[in-house]
This record gives structure tokens, C-alpha cells and sequence, in this order.
């Protein structure tokens, strides 16, 4: 048997018992099998324990990492497996590989209707009910309804009948066939019979079975409980598969702790087929901050827009719709938003795995620290202080800091800084500001020393916090630069003097915990400055009205959310964000005046 490696070992004690799939992935990241289970910790650890027959010990031992989506129910995890081969063809799922899918009654649109069994949902064909996981149940469903409704089973002419026919269960021939109107009445009533409505016919089919039983009769008798079960199953909500044929995403996200997850689940042609995860740290508003990577999302070329996106319903939906060309749906009932739960659900799954799994990686995060020390020759490395600058076309500078201590962020020490002393684009003279600010005042109040100094830049703005230390004094704290390459990626560390480029290699733990600080700091560079050039931009529109002060100001604000929303506002809505009337209409004034200069 295959000795786990650390991330699967990791992974299996933090598996949840619900039902839902689970994806093997090789060494390459690819999928190489999906799998269902009504108990995900059961059966995936089941796979690293024990012996095997020969196919599964092939299997397990290309298997390198995992993951799994939760779902509500087995039958979910049934239908969401066939999505998922089908949509990704694992080299070792045997079953279920083909573009086969799970069989639909189906009414025809037809002079004379016929009840059949459809594998394949075609808009304008036909009315479709179902998906059903079970072929046999389907089959029994569509013989029950071929007793009790009266549509075409025959292929005969009008004027030729069949044995159907005499026996009163097909009426296309004769002189009293039933009318258009006749036959979308009994397809009505067989849309109620099977979205639950059959009560009666229920009561009819216990009678019929009770009745066989008496009298022996017990294959009759299974007969009539295998449709029983089948209706039952039916009945059972399926989120998986919508019966709309509609391409949609759906998102939902979960935040704890500074981190958000956000979950998408592709839907195409009405099957949950895919999903994209994503956990990262965020430190503005929860929905704005969800809203950002809604419209990050789409710029990516692999993410093609759909017709229809499903959000959960706290999102501003005006914000959404100024963000992307699709249609922007909020469920308040049924199947949608069963399915906007579900991807809630996956990610709060999510995000409480990465909390699981960052207390287990204390080992893994000292070892990172460790040969990071060694690769830079440093004998002591514990607390690590990073800075970042962002600016657009010099409007607005700022720099910000992130410290690490041991590997992981201590978000109590981190510092913003608004630049004072540039003006302009000048990224050198701005770290050197904010170098110098932060380190007289480490001087100043006896503050903890940092073993070493992260710029996220190159070699110009590592020079340039050099330069700072070395006039106050400090010169002795080693600095380092982070350069990324034309993708905004990770790429070099350069440490030294003369500054050189340290090896490490891409898929160690010193290189992943150099990612995370980079990407750390300067997602909170980022922040920091959109919150600061929004305000900006608020208060300058509103600067110099008489009796509208900085908390006035920040009322309106936080009331109304932009400026756009104040200008739309009546002088009335204004006072009542929490301003005196005369101070409203001056508001209004100011606005009004600006807008007919623009």
C-alpha cells in the first residue's frame, strides 16, 4: 500500500460525513476519478486503509491529493457524479464515462401525444419531468401512466385502431378524438402527479398492493411498491439538475477570521458540471470585497459570461449589475436558491478546512522559516515585516505593512501609511518615507525589531529602504526584494550586497510562504487605497458646504453608500440620513450645481 503524503493525511481528518463527490487528482493535478458517497470521511478514507483488489491499488496509487463537494443529499451526489465524469472523463470511472445521462419522462409535442423515456432534453419537443436516477423505476413510472392517461401508444393511423384503443387507454383514432385543449389538461394532471400532487392515486396504488399481497400475488405486489418508491423518489428535490436547460453560475461565500471562501458552481445546459474555488484574506467590507472579485472573475478569459447569475441575497444587485452583462437573480424560494445555499454550504466547508488545516501546519510553517533563514544566512528569523506602495498615476499614494511572525500573519501589527512627502509616481521616494517613518518610531517607543525586511518590488525600492535605514541608523536589519514577473507572479528574491537572486525552488515551503506574504501585503496596499481614493472622492464633491462637517460627512456616507445615491436623493432623504433640512438642501444645491457644470 502507498504511504499518504502529508496534504492527503492532513486532508482525511478534516473530512465532513455528509454526502457529496469526491475528485482523486494524480501529480499533474489532473482528475483520474469521481466518486459519490453518502458518508465522505467513510468512504474516501476508505481508499488509504486496508488492502484492495488490483484496480483500486493502480487507482490509490496515482492518487497525490483530493478534494470533494458537499451536497444535501445521495441522490444530489449521485446526479452531480455524472455531471462531473462526463464533464472531466477520469481515466479510471468506467461506468458513467459516456455522454449517456439519467432518463426523463417525457410528453411529446405531438397531435396526439405519446408518454415516453428521453435520455435527451430537447427545448420544444416535449414537456420533460424527472431526471431519474433509477431507469427501471423510470420505465415502471411511464407504464403507470400509460394506465391512467390516455395518450397515443400506437404508431397506427387515426383511422385504423389499436388493442389500446379497446381497452380505453389510447384515444388517436376515431370520431371523438381528444382536442389539443384535452390533451394539455391530462398533461397538466400528469405534472401534478409527478411534482407531488397524487395523494389519491397514491392511496389507489397502497390499495392495489395490499390487495396483491392478500391474494399472493407478491411479484404484482413489488411491482406496485417499486412505483410507490419511485414516486418517493421523485419527490426528492434534485439541485443538481435543472430541467431549464439554462447555462447559469452560481456563487456563494463564507467569511471567518479575515478570510473569505467564495464558491461557483458552473451549471451548463441545466448540470451542475463544475466548480471554482477560491480562498483569500480580505480587510474592507465583506460584500464589497465579494462584489471586487465578482468583477475580477469574468476578466479572466476561462470564465465565460452565462446568461443568468445566481447571488446570494445580502449582495447589492445594482453593484452586480454594473459589474457583468448577465441577468443577476437572487432566489427567494425553491430549486435556485436550494442551490445558492449549496454553494454557501461548500464554503463555509471550505473556509473552516483552511482553519483546520492552518492549525496543523505549525510544523510545516517553522520549517518554512527555517530554510528560509538558510537559504539568506540568517541564524535568527522569526518575525518578518513587509511593505508594499500603491498608487494610480500618483493620485492618492500609499504604502502599507504586514508582519509575519513564525510564518503567519499578525494582523494586530499591521501598519497603513498615507504618503506625505511625494508628490507624483515616485515609488522610490515613497518607500523611503515610509521606511524611514516606520523605523524612527521602532527606534523611538522600543519597538520589536523585524529580523527581516520584505519589499514587493525590485531592486530600485530595496536600494531605496536601504538607504533609509542606513540614515537612521538601522542599517544592521537585513533587507530583501520580491520581484514578480510579467504575470504578477511570485519570481525572484533578491537578498544581498550586492543584491543577487536567491535559488529556491518553486515547490518549497520557504517559496509558498514568501507567496503568501507578498500576495498578503499587497492585498492589503490594495485595499487601503481604493478605501482611501473612494473617500477622497466623496469628500472633495462635498467639501466646503456650511454646516456639513467630517462626521456629517461620513453619515452620508455610510447612509447612502456613493455619491451617485445622494444626487438621486430627494432633500427630505438627506435630512433623514441624519444632516439638518438647511443643510440637506445645500448638499443638493452643491450636487445639482456640479452636475449642470459637468
Amino acid at each position: 500500500m502507498k504511504s499518504m503524503n502529508k496534504t492527503i493525511q492532513a486532508k482525511l481528518e478534516l473530512l465532513p460525513t455528509s454526502p457529496g463527490c469526491y475528485l482523486h487528482k494524480d501529480k499533474h493535478g489532473q482528475i483520474i476519478y469521481v466518486g459519490k458517497a453518502k458518508n465522505l470521511r467513510n468512504r474516501v478514507r476508505s481508499y488509504f486503509r486496508g488492502s484492495h483488489d488490483t484496480k483500486t491499488e493502480l487507482l490509490v496509487s496515482e492518487i497525490e491529493d483530493f478534494e470533494f463537494i458537499v451536497t444535501t443529499s445521495n441522490i444530489e451526489a449521485l446526479l452531480l457524479e455524472i455531471n462531473l465524469i462526463q464533464e472531466n472523463k477520469p481515466k479510471y470511472n468506467i461506468l458513467l464515462k459516456d455522454d449517456k445521462s439519467y432518463p426523463f419522462i417525457k410528453i411529446t409535442n405531438e397531435r396526439h401525444p405519446r408518454i415516453i423515456i428521453s435520455r435527451q432534453v430537447k427545448k420544444g419537443t416535449g414537456t420533460y419531468f424527472g431526471p431519474y436516477p433509477d431507469a427501471h423505476v423510470a420505465n415502471q413510472i411511464q407504464k403507470l401512466l400509460n394506465r391512467l392517461y390516455p395518450f397515443r401508444k400506437c404508431k397506427l393511423p387515426e383511422n385504423k385502431y389499436c388493442l389500446y384503443y379497446h381497452l380505453g387507454q389510447c384515444l388517436a383514432h376515431g370520431d371523438h378524438m381528444p382536442s389539443q385543449e384535452d390533451y394539455a389538461q391530462m398533461t397538466r394532471e400528469v405534472g401534478q402527479f409527478l411534482n407531488g400532487q397524487d395523494d389519491k392515486i397514491i392511496h389507489d396504488i397502497r390499495d392495489k398492493m395490499d390487495k396483491a399481497s392478500e391474494n399472493w400475488e407478491f411479484e404484482r405486489a413489488a411491482e406496485y411498491r417499486d412505483i410507490l418508491e419511485g414516486i418517493s423518489t421523485l419527490r426528492t428535490k434534485q439541485r443538481v439538475i435543472a430541467q431549464d436547460m439554462q447555462d447559469r453560475d452560481v456563487f456563494g461565500y463564507a467569511v471567518d477570521k479575515g478570510w473569505m471562501s467564495v464558491q461557483v458552481f458552473f451549471v451548463r445546459q441545466g448540470k451542475l458540471i463544475e466548480r471554482n474555488s477560491q480562498l483569500f484574506p480580505y480587510y474592507g467590507d465583506a460584500e464589497d470585497d465579494f462584489l471586487t472579485y465578482l468583477g475580477q472573475f469574468y476578466r479572466d478569459s476561462q470564465h465565460l459570461m452565462p446568461k443568468e447569475i445566481l447571488l446570494p441575497r445580502n449582495i447589492d444587485v445594482e453593484s452586480a449589475e454594473a459589474l457583468v452583462s448577465a441577468k443577476i437573480v437572487q432566489p427567494q424560494k425553491g430549486e435556485k436558491k436550494q442551490l445558492v445555499q449549496l454553494a454557501i454550504k461548500n464554503a463555509t466547508v471550505s473556509l473552516q478546512q483552511k482553519f483546520d488545516l492552518l492549525e496543523k501546519d505549525v510544523a510545516k510553517n517553522q520549517g518554512a522559516i527555517e530554510q528560509l533563514g538558510q537559504a539568506l544566512g540568517l541564524d535568527k528569523l522569526r518575525r518578518i515585516e513587509a511593505f508594499d506602495n500603491s498608487n494610480i498615476m500618483g493620485t492618492s499614494p500609499v504604502s502599507a505593512m504586514v508582519v509575519f511572525i513564525d510564518g503567519k500573519p499578525s494582523k494586530n501589527d499591521y501598519r497603513k501609511y498615507k504618503i506625505k512627502t511625494v508628490s507624483g509616481p515616485d515609488d522610490y521616494a515613497s518607500m523611503r518615507e515610509v521606511i524611514s517613518r516606520r523605523y524612527s518610531r521602532v527606534q523611538r517607543d522600543g519597538l520589536a525589531e523585524p529580523d527581516l525586511i520584505i519589499i514587493d518590488g525590485g531592486q530600485g525600492q530595496v536600494n531605496a529602504a536601504k538607504e533609509s535605514l542606513r540614515a537612521i541608523g538601522m542599517a544592521h536589519i537585513p533587507v530583501a526584494g520580491l520581484q514578480k514577473n510579467d504575470r504578477h507572479q511570485t519570481h525572484e528574491l533578491l537578498y544581498g550586497n550586492p543584491l543577487e537572486v536567491i535559488e529556491l525552488k518553486r515547490n518549497s515551503q520557504e517559496f509558498f510562504l514568501l507567496q503568501r506574504i507578498q500576495d498578503e501585503v499587497h492585498r492589503f496596499a490594495i485595499t487601503f487605497h481604493r478605501q482611501l481614493r473612494s473617500k477622497n472622492t466623496f469628500s472633495s464633491k462635498l467639501d466646503d458646504i456650511e454646516g456639513l462637517g467630517p462626521k456629517r460627512r461620513q453619515k452620508l456616507l455610510k447612509h447612502f453608500k456613493s455619491l451617485i445615491k445622494i444626487k438621486e436623493a430627494n432633500v427630505q432623504e438627506i435630512a433623514e440620513a441624519g444632516v439638518p433640512y438647511k443643510v440637506a438642501e445645500r448638499v443638493k444645491d452643491k450636487l445639482n450645481a456640479d452636475e449642470e457644470k459637468n
